[in-house]
Parts: structure tokens; C-alpha cells; sequence
């Protein structure tokens, strides 16, 4: 369009293109100090953040707070892998909760950073940016996954207690005894075992590292799990690292889990 009017008024000289050049420029030019004053007072920091775990996709939270007497518009918020989420608007003196997806690799510390802020308002004719300067260093912990908490019990029928009533049916995955097998079921072409509920003395909850099967990523996983399960049912445990023996009771579950992710 800029060309096609330069071109025009070149060759014809029509103060009606002139006119129009000026206002083309005037209102391009102006996007600059207009952006500033949009996206330059903007505060960004790492609000507080929950448990990561490796490998699952999870978000990290922002906080992004205007403390200048105008309303921010159009304010795209940019992190790592090209991650990013629009802000409509952010209006004075306020400030806003934003979250970016993301996903730990691998266990242990990491450092998220080169995030910035990014505005193309009010006509798109000029790019701002703003970096964050702030940086979040978290910890992810071990992935859980692996054998249920019940298994694991089941597994341990001698020490945890006796079998109480029959407490339904649960699918067969190779752990269960078979003698459980519910052979009504088998006959229908389903394999699937009886459960009975037990009782059980919590204080006997014992993991053992080396018990377990696997590698040391497979063990790690599957401690997390179970510390996850005897939290939610406040089951306490102790568990048997080479060096060192962890009792919930002593130790909160963060520090176990966080133990777990820089062993």
C-alpha cells in the first residue's frame, strides 16, 4: 500500500496522497511510544507452584501485575518450546494469574527462565518486548507410576494381617495369588480375582529399595506412587534406601519426595 502511494504520488502528484502518506506514518510511528507505555510498566513473576512430576504434563503459574494508571492491552505471555498464551487485557493497578503447560523431562532440579512478554498493539506495525528477568527453580520428582498400593499389600498378607469379608471383584495383573482366581468369571473368558479387605497394621509398611524390580528410574517411580497412596490414605511407612531409611513420621512427604528426586 506505502508503495502503491509513493508511486502515486510521484507520478501525479495529488496532495489528496500526500494527506494520506502523513496519516499512514503518523498512526505507524505512534504504535511505538503507545507500545511502551502498554507493555513497559508491567511487572512478571513465578507465583507459588505445586508438585511437578517428571514427565507429567503439568503448568507453571504467573503473576503479571500492572501498577501503572492505564489498562494494558493484547499482551502475549512467551516461555520455553514455544509455549505462549494471550492476555486480553490487564487494567491499572491490578494484576493477573496466567499459566504456561509444561513438562519435566527428567527428575531432579530445573531452572525456568528466558520468558518474556510480548505486544503488537495498538495496529500491529510495531513488535515489543519485554523480558523477564525472573527465573523459577523448582524439582521434579520421580514419575509415579507402577504396582498399586493394594497390590503391594495383597503381597504381604502374612504381615499385615488376615483376610476380613469379601470385598468384590478386581481384574488380574500377575500380582494377585491364585487361589483368588474367580473362576465364574474366568469361565466367561474375564480373568478376574477376588478381593477381601484386610486387617491391616499400618506400622508395618515397609518399602525396600532393593526389593523392588527394575532399574533405578522404575524404583524411584514406584516409591513415589506408594508415597503418594499412603498420603492420601494417611498410612504411615518407612522406606529402606542403600544409606539411609526414611519414616514418614519424622520426615514431611515433600522432603521424602524430594529425597526420591535427587537420589
Amino acid at each position: 500500500m506505502l508503495f502503491g502511494l509513493f508511486l502515486e504520488a510521484y507520478m501525479h502528484d495529488f496532495n489528496l496522497v500526500y494527506i494520506t502518506l502523513f496519516f499512514v506514518f503518523s498512526f505507524a510511528f505512534s504504535a511505538g511510544p503507545i507500545g511502551v507505555l502498554n507493555l513497559g510498566n508491567l511487572k512478571t513473576t513465578f507465583a507459588k507452584q505445586g508438585r511437578i512430576f517428571a514427565k507429567n504434563e503439568t503448568s507453571l503459574r504467573f503473576n503479571i501485575a500492572n501498577p501503572s494508571t492505564a489498562t494494558s492491552w493484547s499482551v502475549v505471555l512467551h516461555g520455553k518450546d514455544e509455549s505462549k498464551i494471550e492476555i486480553p487485557f490487564i487494567k491499572s493497578e491490578t494484576s493477573v494469574n496466567t499459566y504456561l503447560p509444561f513438562t519435566a523431562e527428567k527428575r531432579g532440579s530445573f531452572t525456568y527462565d528466558e520468558c518474556y512478554l510480548e505486544s503488537k498493539y495498538p495496529l500491529s506495525t510495531a513488535r515489543l518486548t519485554l523480558i523477564i528477568k525472573d527465573s523459577y527453580k523448582g524439582i521434579a520428582y520421580p514419575q509415579p507410576i507402577g504396582i498399586p498400593l493394594h497390590n503391594f499389600i495383597s503381597q504381604q498378607e502374612t504381615h499385615l494381617g488376615e483376610e476380613k469379608e469379601f470385598d468384590g471383584l478386581s481384574s488380574y495383573d500377575g500380582t494377585q495369588k491364585l487361589s483368588h482366581l474367580h473362576w465364574a468369571s474366568v469361565a466367561k473368558g474375564e480373568m478376574a480375582v477376588k478381593r477381601f479387605s484386610k486387617e491391616q497394621r499400618v506400622e508395618n509398611l515397609n518399602f525396600i529399595f532393593n526389593n523392588i524390580k527394575g532399574d533405578t528410574e522404575t524404583r524411584l517411580s514406584q516409591l513415589t506412587l506408594w508415597v503418594l497412596e499412603c498420603e492420601k490414605q494417611r498410612l504411615l511407612f518407612t522406606i529402606q534406601l542403600p544409606q539411609r531409611t526414611l519414616h514418614s513420621h519424622k520426615e514431611s512427604i515433600d522432603e521424602i519426595l524430594e529425597i526420591l528426586a535427587r537420589y
